[in-house]
């Protein structure tokens, strides 16, 4: 087991001040049992004060040049390394992560920053002339501004590397912060507060508020102080965001249910891998995770079959031990609701072949087969460590059912057939697709995001800096 770690501040900050207030919750220890640490919670007035000082910063910030805002980003980054041991700490026993896999989220939330201080770079200004008739004369400049004030909203499957997804680019662009972590997740967050008040940033410029969505939600997101609100989380979160919100740049990632497309070419023990790791990895608390398999009629059996094999290598055990590739769910109430998946699926006649029990918040890696296509399980958000696979006999029959659910973040094909592959991939209701491998995200490259219930917007570091930005024309 790890040793002692170090105590933080788990407080409101705001204006670089800390603050305990009365109100209070306990984060659970995932790795150990019991307690990790009790957060003191913001509430609206914390968020009033928050919005004040983010508003007042925003004179000061307009006059920063990019390379001091690059500077900013670095610094941080050089923060989250020197405090890594501790950081991995926290996430593993705050969110349950394996050792490894918090390991490499912390080396992603830094990487995020230095990335961000490079793209700024490269955000540049445009010289534009009149070519319409009457405006020959004019010539332009086209200049980039921050856009103001930026809210974060960050999740608790990924509560640092997510979380600097947001804030990077916000900062980097020159705007003020307001960040609300998960509230089952703050801790990590709370360090990264820490990293950044150790930087000197104009005063008001970043701001910390742990707090319950449903108590500081509405104060945070609906004031005309606002511009930007940044979310990751779930559908029904980001339906309120989008409800509450003002006139404000909205980028919400929501919820997922990702189809894997097997067709009979692929090659079984390659899809066999890529769905285990899709579908078991942080036991599936990811909007990205491979949550249904549709396999075609000819390889069901034979990639079930595959997938049993491979269902040992990801059991839960200890978090701390470097092989361990699985661990508990975020709570017990997450745990019942898949249970509550998996179980309609088994009334309605699919096969469990193995795992479907519960100890807890622990739930076994689980794998089923021959799922009747009106199961939940195809069409809502599981979040669980479950390989829910269906048969379909073509492959129109494949795109209709994986189109039918509105969560449309990610899918994958598989297949040996460039032609087939490119064409699914085209017709296939997502974000984004990808082929002969399972979603990922990545440290934001490529954009991604979702359409319907799954988001508003695209996310990646130079999309975001992007939206993050106004245009201003100056006309000579």
């Amino acid at each position: 087991m790890a040793a002692q770690r170090t105590r933080h501040a788990t407080g409101p900050l705001v204006r670089g001040r800390w603050t305990a207030p009365e109100r209070t919750a306990t984060i659970s220890d995932l790795a150990d049992g019991g307690t990790f640490e009790t957060v003191h919670l913001a509430g609206v007035d914390d968020v009033e004060r928050a919005l004040t000082a983010a508003d007042a910063a925003r004179t000061e910030l307009r006059e920063t040049t990019i390379p001091e805002r690059a500077n900013w980003c670095h610094e941080i980054a050089d923060g989250i390394r020197e405090r890594k041991s501790d950081f991995v700490e926290t996430i593993v026993r705050e969110a349950g992560k394996p050792i490894s896999s918090a390991r490499g989220e912390v080396e992603s939330a830094a990487e995020r920053f230095d990335r961000a201080a490079e793209e700024i770079r490269h955000l540049k200004g445009e010289y534009r002339e009149g070519t319409t008739d009457g405006h020959e004369d004019w010539e332009a400049l086209v200049k980039f501004e921050p856009i103001g004030t930026v809210v974060c909203i960050s999740p608790y499957n990924y509560p640092l590397a997510t979380t600097a997804l947001q804030v990077a680019p916000a900062l980097a662009t020159g705007n003020s912060v307001l960040l609300k972590p998960a509230l089952k997740t703050p801790v990590s967050a709370a360090m990264l507060a820490e990293v950044l008040d150790d930087v000197d940033l104009p005063e008001g410029t970043f701001n910390f508020l742990p707090g319950r969505g449903s108590e500081i939600g509405d104060a945070l997101v609906g004031d005309d102080r606002v511009d930007a609100v940044a979310m990751t989380g779930s559908s029904g979160a980001g339906k309120r965001v989008a409800d509450q919100s003002g006139i404000a740049n909205l980028h919400l990632e929501l919820g997922g249910n990702a189809p894997a497309i097997v067709f009979s070419d692929a090659d079984l023990t390659d899809v066999a891998d890529q769905c285990a790791k899709g579908s078991f990895k942080y036991a599936g608390q990811r909007c990205s995770a491979v949550s249904r398999i549709l396999a075609h009629e000819d390889v069901h059996d034979d990639l079930v079959s595959d997938l049993e094999d491979r269902v040992p290598e990801w059991q839960p055990d200890d978090l701390f031990e470097e092989s361990t590739r699985v661990g508990p769910l975020i709570d017990e109430s997450q745990a019942e609701w898949v249970d509550e998946l998996v179980t309609d699926a088994v009334d309605r006649g699919a096969n469990l072949v193995c795992g479907g029990e519960r100890d807890g918040t622990v739930y076994e890696p689980t794998l089923l087969s021959e799922i009747p296509h009106d199961a939940r399980i195809l069409r809502e958000e599981q979040f669980g460590p479950v390989a829910a696979v269906t048969e379909v006999e073509s492959e129109s029959a494949a795109l209709e059912l994986a189109n039918e659910s509105d969560l449309t973040l990610d899918g994958c094909v598989f297949t040996s057939d460039y032609d087939r592959a490119t064409s699914v991939a085209n017709r296939l209701e997502a974000g984004a697709v990808r082929i002969n491998g399972v979603p990922s995200h990545g440290l934001g490259d490529i954009p991604f995001g979702g359409n319907g219930k799954s988001g508003i917007g695209r996310e990646g570091l130079g999309v975001t800096i992007r939206e993050f930005v106004r245009r201003k024309s100056v006309i000579l």
